[in-house]
């Protein structure tokens, strides 16, 4: 961790929370959060909306063969003739 991350202010630290969450590293740890309770709250509220929306919306897997459908109809827009398509 940068010796600037000791140093961010909250306003700081929330316009780079979007992209630490989003590089998938634990940010729990970060240095911002061990001393400002603000933007620990924040984040305990943010995970919390996360989860509910993933309680909402679960991630549903497509069918095995949508796969194997995607690429027969790649491999026949491939093979037909230029214009013309199944």
């Amino acid at each position: 961790m940068s010796e600037f991350a000791n140093n961010l202010s909250c306003a700081q630290f929330q316009a780079e929370l979007p992209e630490l969450i989003s590089s998938g590293e634990h940010i729990g740890n970060h240095q911002h959060l061990r001393g400002c309770k603000l933007c620990r709250a924040l984040l305990a509220d943010l995970d919390a909306i996360a989860q509910a929306a993933r309680r909402l919306f679960p991630v549903e897997e497509p069918p095995d063969a949508l796969w194997w459908d995607i690429e027969s109809a790649i491999v026949r827009e491939e093979a037909a003739p230029l214009g013309w398509s199944s």
